[in-house]
């Protein structure tokens, strides 16, 4: 099987599993029990991997709430901060969001509205960025909080992550972004941007699952954000339970590895990309890529074959892992909804999928892959 879906989840680095090994066995400690040694050392493991998280987006260890992965942080955002206002009697009620968001920002909008919350969207474009102009039109005096995905999963495309940053600011509303796919793949400049609320995951960068964070700026933290989760002190009281140890020790080691070598993997994974998209061009007639071309993932490419259902396609490529979009869609009967906030028709949504590319892709696995899709292609056309 070759694996195509990085930016689905990806393997677990055989460095991560080293360093989590021993939180399984020996050093199984539960880091809340302070009253001994084992418990200290377990604490000290979750206070170096907080650290570890922090350095890779330049924050301060403070600011990191572990959680158990972007979703819990996307909704400890949305609910977090539309909780603290009306528990601080702030009466602003306007959040506004894309059509384009993941499902972990887009629904819990969407139970927020049905609350009183005033949900806008910002319409995006053929390409997928945020139209700029409607954005500063929809920010009133109104506006609690601003939802921006830094980077979207299917087609890749990065959004203007400083400019949305300023123009919330400026208005006085908190902006959060939801950077599960550009952390460690996408050159933003995280600390001297405005952005008081970042969500991330672990798995998503060759760490575990059951490990993500919300990075919330200090006075976010102490006045404007409530837990979802009660019933104990841990992470500033922002995030009761237990922590999870072995999968915050994972997501600390896959961020240290990512903090060295990200700069590096991103500009391999970019002519990858490249090299697939041109040999695709060559081989196999009538494909389209969706999304910027230019500023976009650099391992990502959103594919349409005209005349070619998606799903037929990969029904016939069984030893290639890929996918036809989000994976938390990639199970639904209907067409993406973000190829269709582009703009494209059912038909050309349906007959796209998703390519992404990651750290143990190499150059002969994108050529059999191409090759693949193009007799899978003779084929399916001549049943026509």
């Amino acid at each position: 099987m070759i694996y195509l879906d990085y930016n689905a989840t990806t393997p677990c680095d055989p460095r991560v599993v080293e360093e989590m090994l021993p939180y399984f066995t020996n050093q199984f400690a539960n880091p809340s029990s302070a009253t001994h040694m084992a418990g200290r050392q377990a604490a000290d493991a979750v206070e170096l991997a907080r650290g570890r998280v922090a350095q890779l987006v330049a924050s301060d260890p403070r600011d990191v709430i572990f959680t158990s992965g972007a979703t819990e942080s996307n909704n400890l955002a949305l609910y977090g901060v539309a909780r603290a206002a009306q528990r601080n009697g702030d009466r602003r009620r306007r959040i506004i969001t894309s059509a384009i968001e993941h499902k972990a920002v887009l629904d819990p909008c969407q139970d927020l509205a049905q609350e009183g919350f005033d949900i806008q969207y910002v319409p995006v474009d053929s390409e997928g960025f945020i139209d700029l102009e409607r954005l500063q039109s929809l920010l009133t005096s109104d506006t609690l909080l601003v939802s921006i995905q830094a980077a979207n999963s299917e087609i890749g495309t990065i959004q203007p992550i400083a400019d949305i940053s300023e123009v919330s600011g400026k208005a006085g509303a908190f902006f959060h972004c939801d950077a599960t796919q550009a952390v460690g793949r996408v050159d933003i400049d995280w600390q001297n941007l405005p952005i008081d609320l970042i969500s991330f995951s672990s798995h998503k960068l060759y760490g575990p699952k059951g490990a993500g964070a919300l990075i919330a700026q200090r006075a976010v933290r102490q006045r404007h954000l409530s837990p979802l989760l009660r019933g104990g002190g841990q992470e500033s009281k922002l995030r009761a339970g237990t922590q999870n140890v072995p999968a915050i020790v994972g997501f600390g080691a896959a961020c240290n590895i990512l903090k060295s070598e990200a700069w590096q993997e991103t500009e391999e994974a970019s002519k990858l990309r490249d090299y697939f998209e041109d040999m695709l061009l060559k081989n196999v007639s009538d494909v389209i890529f969706n999304g910027k071309l230019n500023k976009r993932l650099p391992n990502t490419s959103s594919v349409m074959i005209k005349g070619i259902e998606a799903d037929a396609l990969i029904a016939n490529l069984p030893n290639f892992a890929l996918s036809l979009g989000s994976a938390c869609n990639s199970g639904a009967i209907e067409p993406s909804y973000v190829l269709l906030s582009l703009g494209l028709s059912r038909s050309s949504a349906e007959s796209t999928f998703r390519v992404s590319m990651g750290r143990w892709t190499t150059k002969d696995q994108i050529s059999e892959f191409v090759l693949a899709i193009a007799d899978a292609s003779r084929r399916l056309l001549s049943l026509q």
